[in-house]
């Protein structure tokens, strides 16, 4: 699980990224370094999404430049995705996760280890057998995850992984995204849940109209906020 953070420090320097004169990010400047997770928040249509996707390698910048380790035009071979809404292989469980590794280039005799390893982290051991698309959406995400964490990242992005979940689905994918974070993987991450900002984040950015409005610790954005907007967010008021 520990992972070599060969792409940190990922930066973004003024980059705009506009589609078709829709402008999702608006000259956002921003370092994301080792360490505990980064987490996303702001309302929707704040650019959270295409922050992730920018950062992953997903989007390229209409103005500006994005660096990874300090290296332009690199490829996404250590950087991983989880999307809001993962897609499931129609395939086994067990296979969703070989075809990952496959894509990943990890030797073949390595495979049904590493497959028994990663559904036990993701508490999936006895479903491995089981058509993905006939999981839970709680038990996807979990495999969506594994699926990721196949690719051995340096950096995993995650798109609101809890969102829709219930109660026990969110603690699991939770709990999940604690060890990930402990074993050294960076985890960047959005969500609309400012209980789970709390508890899982090491530091906070905040978004709106595709800008930085924000920074700080956690600690520091919850009980000292700088701006009215983080203000206004953090009491449950509209951002317009």
């Amino acid at each position: 699980m520990r992972a070599l953070v060969t792409d940190l420090p990922i930066r973004l320097d003024r980059v705009t990224v506009s589609i078709r004169g829709a402008v999702l990010l608006d000259s956002v400047t921003l370092q994301i370094e080792s360490g505990a997770p980064t987490i996303l928040i702001g309302p929707n249509g704040s650019g959270k999404t295409s922050l992730l996707h920018a950062a992953m390698g997903l989007l390229a910048p209409t103005l500006g430049r994005i660096t990874w380790g300090g290296v332009e035009e690199s490829p996404p071979s250590r950087r991983a995705f989880v999307f809001q809404r993962p897609v499931m292989l129609r395939r086994t469980v067990a296979d969703n996760l070989r075809y990952a590794l496959c894509v990943a280039c990890v030797p073949r005799t390595q495979h049904e280890a590493r497959i028994e390893e990663l559904l036990t982290l993701v508490g999936l051991e006895s479903l491995g057998r089981r058509p993905a698309r006939q999981l839970s959406g709680g038990e996807q995400q979990r495999l969506a995850l594994a699926r990721a964490l196949a690719r051995n990242p340096a950096v995993l992005f995650l798109d609101e992984p809890t969102a829709s979940l219930d109660p026990a689905s969110t603690k699991a994918i939770e709990n999940m995204i604690g060890t990930v974070a402990a074993s050294g993987i960076k985890v960047v991450m959005s969500t609309h849940d400012l209980g789970e900002a709390r508890r899982l984040g090491g530091d906070i950015v905040l978004l709106h109209r595709g800008r930085v409005i924000e920074r700080g610790t956690v600690p520091e954005f919850f009980v000292s906020p700088q701006t009215a907007e983080a203000k206004s967010f953090i009491t449950g008021d509209l951002l317009l």
